[in-house]
């Protein structure tokens, strides 16, 4: 996948959100982080306000869908307010799932590519090789 030279690149899974740019060229990107976003997460039901060790699984679930749902809203903004003019999302493939339930029309132009893949914590050499085998 060939990324603009400013394409915003979201690295997400249900519990962690990295957000980088591409300062390289197009055909040569170079992700250059940026800081890290406060995600606000979006109640998908009732009763998932808070989760410890004990946690039922589907509590779990319904808290990183509603991180999803968070980040979502997030890019939406940021697409709106027109921060965003080129994005790729890189996403495990159920946080991906749910963050396309909430895409803005506005984002759905803006996005140049999905990843269906967990590279959270990966090193930036691995998102970039992820990229251009996309």
């Amino acid at each position: 996948m060939l990324l603009p030279k400013g394409t915003t690149v979201a690295v997400a899974d249900g519990e962690k959100f990295s957000l980088f740019r591409n300062t390289g060229d197009e055909a040569n990107p170079a992700l250059t982080a940026m800081p890290e976003p406060e995600i606000d997460s979006v109640n998908k039901g009732s009763g998932s306000g808070h989760q410890d060790s004990a946690a039922n699984p589907d509590n779990n679930q319904a808290a990183e869908d509603g991180f999803a749902g968070g980040i979502a809203n997030f890019l939406n903004r940021r697409v709106l307010d027109g921060e965003i003019s080129d994005l790729v999302i890189i996403a495990a493939p159920r946080t991906l799932g749910e963050l396309r339930k909430s895409y803005h029309k506005k984002l759905s132009d803006v996005l140049r590519g999905e990843i269906s893949k967990d590279l959270t914590g990966h090193a930036v050499h691995d998102i970039e090789k992820a990229i251009a085998a996309a």
